[in-house]
């Protein structure tokens, strides 16, 4: 094998790893985090929490681009592990006695590490591969995101119900798998295998202006519009599938372990889907029947919570959601792209990621706030399916708006190909 390509395959595996790594110590955190949650402050409270988080994570992150624009990425990746370990064993401790503002600030805590480690992990990755060893790698390097998902939701409900630890315990367990994240990104480094690829053209067109431009073009402003009522329907899939949980386990470790499985089996449905799935859709049907399996799912299976509200049919529901989100429709997204100039590209994503999901996040939660608690009148958990299934169809119809335009845009495209 040539040295180049011996050097691209253990890079390859060793992000494999790392991604893996980050994704198990998030399935650690996750089942803790919400288990907590609900014992302390209950599930009607979460879109606070979610409203909290959002906020939280704009002041953070806006800090931490900061720092990634004045200190190498590597540095700041170890720094940030480093810091994150350490409050990992402060919450250890404030947690032996919980309160409802420990566990509030804990379920933020896990969620802007969630954030902030993928975040990092792909700055870092996409910073030390060329685009031609993207196309090459990133499908193994996103499966050991999801291999870690289901491993690390494994480890969690193992750890609880056989090894006699309790939901505590799990933050250590998390911190060690921190520990050798950081020990493995050391190693890169060591071994030659960190070398940032210049991002100086791309920086050069992000200017506060960026999102205009989506805004004057109907095809990118019908993609934002399609993936962020994604981010609406998130927080009612969310809020319905917890309030089931709390229903269903009083105990705490109990609950806990289940959740472990629960995402666990979340993580191993999404892997089946972009193995067997995904490939299938995109063959003979296309993109946009990809992008359509999630609304589809998401309908169907909030009809049936909606008609039976068990813990059975609410997992059922977050499946159709998360598990399509994480798989087939990450996948469809990316291909509404490749007709768009590379330019217009990096700007739509960057108005998408950084702004328009935790603005609508909070819409969504603003939402549930309204017809559960804030309004004269109130209604049950179930009853916002209907909400849920509104947002469907306006998905759905938004859907046919993006098939047309895609036409169009790939045509053009063509064309200029052709040229």
């Amino acid at each position: 094998m040539e040295p180049m390509r011996r050097t691209a395959l253990i890079r390859g595996i060793l992000l494999f790893t790392n991604y893996f790594l980050i994704i198990a110590a998030l399935y650690q955190l996750k089942p803790a985090s919400r288990s907590i949650f609900i014992e302390q402050v209950g599930s009607e409270h979460l879109p606070y929490v979610w409203i909290a988080t959002a906020i939280s994570l704009a002041l953070i992150i806006s800090l931490y681009n900061r720092l990634v624009a004045r200190f190498s990425r590597m540095h700041v990746v170890i720094g940030t592990v480093a810091i994150l370990i350490s409050l990992l064993g402060l919450f250890r401790l404030l947690l032996n006695a919980p309160t409802q503002v420990t566990a509030f600030a804990f379920y933020i805590f896990v969620d802007i590490l969630s954030v902030i480690l993928v975040e990092q992990f792909w700055s870092l990755t996409n910073s030390i591969n060329s685009e031609q060893d993207g196309h090459r790698w990133y499908a193994l390097i996103g499966t050991g995101g999801l291999l870690g998902g289901v491993l690390g939701g494994i480890g969690a409900h193992a750890l609880i119900t056989y090894a006699a630890m309790n939901t505590l315990d799990l933050l250590l367990v998390a911190a060690t798998i921190l520990l050798l994240l950081m020990a493995l990104t050391l190693l890169m480094q060591r071994c030659g295998l960190y070398h940032e690829q210049s991002t100086a053209a791309h920086e050069r067109h992000v200017d506060s202006g960026f999102w205009r431009t989506i805004i004057g073009n109907r095809y990118l402003t019908l993609i934002a519009a399609l993936l962020l009522l994604s981010q609406i329907i998130e927080p009612l899939v969310e809020f319905q599938f917890m309030h089931a949980v709390e229903a269903a386990y009083g105990d705490r470790e109990a609950r806990t372990a289940y959740l472990g499985s629960f995402f666990s089996l979340l993580s191993g449905v999404a892997i089946a889907i972009n193995l067997i799935l995904t490939p299938l859709i995109h063959r003979w049907l296309g993109a946009i029947a990809g992008l359509a399996m999630q609304p589809l799912s998401v309908a169907v299976s909030t009809m049936f919570f909606i008609a039976n509200p068990t813990l059975l049919t609410a997992a059922t529901l977050k499946i159709a959601d998360r598990g399509l989100s994480y798989s087939i429709n990450r996948a469809s997204k990316e291909l509404l792209y490749i007709p768009i100039d590379a330019v217009l590209i990096f700007q739509a994503k960057a108005w998408i990621d950084m702004f328009g999901y935790r603005v609508f996040k909070i819409l969504g939660s603003v939402m549930i706030l309204l017809l559960t608690q804030w309004l004269w009148f109130t209604v049950s958990v179930p009853a916002t399916g209907w909400l849920s299934l509104i947002i469907c169809i306006t998905w759905m119809a938004v859907l046919v708006g993006v098939k047309r335009e895609y036409r169009k845009v790939s045509r053009h495209s063509l064309n200029n190909t052709d040229r």
